[in-house]
């Protein structure tokens, strides 16, 4: 069988013993539906031939043991709150331990009891024991509005005993400003509800504490607004023939999104640092980047906290090589060319190898070369 207790002994302020000291108090403090043990023990004294007596606020009667009947075995006069419900340990007695079971509690159970041995003499000893029975329900969460910018949020804590503090809190357990709460009793419990508005994507939870029997408990909800980033906007913000600055904007997304450009293959392009400015917990992200090369880029926006990915494309055509390096192709591929020419004629025999020959042949060269500083220019532009 399952036992929650708390024991808490305070000085009683009530009449003093014999030994000239108050007798003691003690707090348990059980959830409502455990079992609990309300205890009360006389050392080196055998209860199997006497009497105790248990009561609930002075008059209620809760159990009785006389010399072996008991309420709920032979006697009458038991209140009927505690009709089968309670019992004590017969093989303790002799040990002189009077302690008692109270099953499947209540709140109703809550209060003030005393274990008193009336005809023992010459003193009268009686034990004191305040019972809290605390109702914890678990909170309740809705969301009761919502808009791509905020949500309204609603705890409700029905039926707790004794009433508890409940806050709002995020994922990091920061307390989240609320409205007040509204607070309303019956029969004894506590009725609360607690409204938040949130404007971030994320998980939240209402939390309820006790502090009188030192129990807590809370709800979590998942939140996902629609500042999800939304398909980047994309543009080419100025091009040559040799590069394109290319820009990339995500507007309005929360969480804080990841923002990268990819080239076709999937390899990420070399950026510069983002600019991310911040309204309301939404983030706006602006991202360039510099492409030498024709190909099909996209920007990506990545939010890992809420799975969700969105991208752009663009393509971008540089038109043109270098002129310099166009004019040097087109020499190089001329000279090759008379090299080739020669080599055939010479193979063939149509140009004899001789002195005369190779002065010609010479010439022929020189006759094609062009002037060293035109070369150059041409090489450098």
């Amino acid at each position: 069988m399952k036992l929650l207790l708390l024991l808490l002994p305070l000085t009683w302020s009530g009449t003093s013993s014999a030994a000239d000291r108050g007798p003691e108090l003690f707090r348990v403090s059980v959830k409502e539906g455990s079992d609990v043990v309300l205890p009360c023990s006389l050392s080196n004294t055998d209860l199997e031939a006497l009497l105790f007596d248990w009561k609930k606020d002075r008059h209620k009667e809760v159990f009785l043991y006389d010399a072996g009947p008991q309420y709920s075995h032979g006697r009458s006069g038991q209140d009927q709150q505690f009709r089968g419900r309670v019992s004590h340990f017969p093989t303790e007695l002799k040990h002189g331990n009077a302690s008692i079971l109270i099953t499947n509690t209540r709140v109703a159970d809550s209060g003030n009891y005393s274990c008193g041995f009336p005809r023992l003499q010459p003193e009268r000893q009686i034990f004191y024991i305040q019972l809290l029975v605390g109702a914890a329900p678990e909170p309740s969460v809705v969301t009761l509005d919502q808009t791509k910018d905020w949500a309204l949020l609603q705890c409700a804590v029905r039926g707790a005993f004794p009433q508890p503090s409940v806050v709002w809190q995020d994922a990091d357990g920061n307390l989240l400003p609320s409205k007040d709460p509204e607070i309303t009793e019956r029969d004894g419990r506590f009725y609360i509800i607690l409204q938040t508005t949130v404007t971030k994507t994320g998980r939240y939870r209402c939390v309820a504490t006790q502090e009188e029997f030192n129990h807590q408990v809370y709800t979590e909800t998942y939140e996902h607004l629609s500042g999800a980033a939304s398909e980047p906007s994309v543009t080419i913000l100025k091009e040559t023939k040799s590069w394109a600055l290319l820009q990339c904007v995500v507007r309005g997304a929360s969480p804080r999104p990841a923002v990268v450009w990819k080239d076709a293959a999937g390899n990420e392009v070399p950026s510069e640092d983002a600019e991310v400015t911040e309204r309301g917990g939404s983030y706006d992200t602006v991202l360039q980047a510099t492409v030498t090369r024709s190909d099909r880029y996209r920007c990506e926006a990545s939010q890992e906290h809420i799975q969700h990915r969105s991208q752009a494309h663009i393509y971008v055509h540089i038109s043109e090589f270098p002129v310099g390096w166009i004019v040097a192709a087109v020499l190089g591929a001329l000279l090759v060319l008379v090299l080739v020419v020669i080599a055939v004629l010479l193979h063939t025999g149509y140009i004899k190898c001789n002195r005369g020959s190779h002065t010609a042949v010479s010439h022929s060269l020189n006759s094609l070369q062009l002037p060293d500083q035109q070369l150059k220019e041409a090489l450098t532009e």
